[in-house]
């Protein structure tokens, strides 16, 4: 091949990488608006529409169990027919679920309005993978740096999730909350020229079919099952804290207007270090970094443990943000670097699958636990498992170390 020919389509290729990287944060941080509108209205909206209190809920609930069990399928079709296709597909849905929600509301129909947020579950799941999409298009040494930069998306989300709700909430005065519905379908419509633009050519047969395990074997390898397990402990307990943390606050006298800063702030600290986190990975290592994060959420249970002051809620909630930041972009990576191009689809999707079914049990248990048991309970319980988790990645560090060193003696 031509030397400047090699070059120029070189430099095309690094060209294509970067602008997909910028349109996934962009679509990230429209996509990734939707769980906090549903998140934060779905129990409001589910009292006002349910009959029986006890199923206020279940319209969120539905919404994370629909992301868990569309992780699955929606890597199946990303690999069948490419991921910018797919993705495309999943904002459609969200352009449904948001107008199937807004009919629900409007309709006064708990049923209806719960099969509007349980649709919007697999937008989520593209939403999640896009971490995926922008490691797998770079080179090893920058996959860190990718799913970080993605994740800067979800602080934009973050502010635009809340902003939408504030603006739209009354639009509709005689169904309060259906405009805001309507404005989550609104935000995936606007995502759907930015996919659109995606240059993310389907992988070519061989990278797919190739010398690919039998997930089977992938799933008991060490490497494997420590990145997932970081992964699910990193995030179940995030999920399941920050669920429970506003009830706990107004069941201590707190306003719920105190409560939901608290978890404003909370969401600000989960995606504000992203801007860092992959520089931090790249110079302390992956295992280092998701360690970090367990003990950052340790630490937000042991100040949860200290008080019950707002600062101490407010704080605590704060260390769950960073905890969760370090914990997930950390064993995310580390997911990466145990698959091979050919299982690479199955891999993704059963790790999503194993993080966001934990996040759907965690979403029915929290107000249950602490009903029954206490918030103390709860930031108790987190304690055993955080080290039982770093326990594994200090072992799994060992194990590298010793690889390490007997491949540098055999050569």
């Amino acid at each position: 091949m031509n030397p400047v020919s090699h070059t120029a389509e070189a430099s095309t290729e690094r060209r294509h990488v970067q602008r997909n990287v910028w349109l996934l944060v962009a679509a990230q941080s429209l996509g990734g608006a939707a769980p906090p509108i549903i998140i934060s209205l779905g129990g409001i909206v589910g009292q006002m529409l349910a009959v029986n209190p006890t199923l206020a809920t279940l319209p969120v609930s539905l919404y994370n169990l629909g992301l868990a069990l569309s992780t699955i399928p929606a890597a199946l079709l990303m690999r069948r027919i490419g991921r910018r296709n797919a993705y495309l597909l999943g904002a459609l849905l969200g352009i449904l679920s948001g107008i199937v929600a807004t009919v629900g509301v409007l309709r006064g129909s708990f049923e209806i309005f719960c099969t509007g947020t349980a649709v919007a579950g697999f937008y989520g799941a593209c939403v999640q993978s896009y971490r995926f999409a922008a490691s797998d298009s770079v080179q090893a040494a920058m996959r860190a740096k990718a799913i970080s930069r993605i994740m800067v998306g979800g602080l934009v989300a973050a502010i635009i999730g809340p902003q939408v709700v504030i603006w739209t909430r009354d639009a509709w005065p005689a169904a309060p909350f259906a405009g805001s519905f309507l404005g989550q379908g609104v935000l995936a419509m606007l995502a759907l020229p930015l996919l659109a633009m995606l240059h993310m050519p389907r992988p070519k047969t061989e990278s797919v079919v190739g010398q690919a395990r039998p997930l089977a074997v992938i799933a008991r390898s060490p490497r494997f099952v420590v990145a997932v397990t970081a992964g699910i402990v990193s995030y179940g307990l995030m999920a399941f804290i920050m669920t429970a943390a506003p009830m706990a606050m107004v069941g201590c006298g707190h306003t719920v207007g105190e409560a939901a800063l608290g978890i404003q702030w909370h969401v600000l600290a989960m995606f504000g270090p992203s801007f860092f986190t992959g520089h931090l990975i790249a110079r302390f290592g992956k295992i280092a970094i998701t360690a970090m994060g367990l003990v950052l959420i340790a630490a937000s249970g042991l100040l949860a443990l200290a008080g019950l002051e707002l600062l101490n809620f407010w704080g605590s909630l704060v260390l769950l943000g960073l905890g969760w930041n370090f914990g997930f972009i950390g064993s995310t990576a580390m997911v990466t670097e145990v698959y091979t191009p050919a299982e690479r689809a199955k891999v993704q999707a059963l790790n999503d699958f194993l993080v966001f079914g934990t996040v759907a049990v965690a979403s029915f248990g929290s107000g249950r636990l602490l009903t029954t048991a206490g918030w103390d309970v709860i930031n108790t319980l987190m304690m055993p498992l955080i080290a039982i988790v770093l326990l594994m990645l200090g072992w799994l560090a060992w194990q590298m170390r010793r690889e390490e060193v007997s491949s540098a003696a055999s050569s």
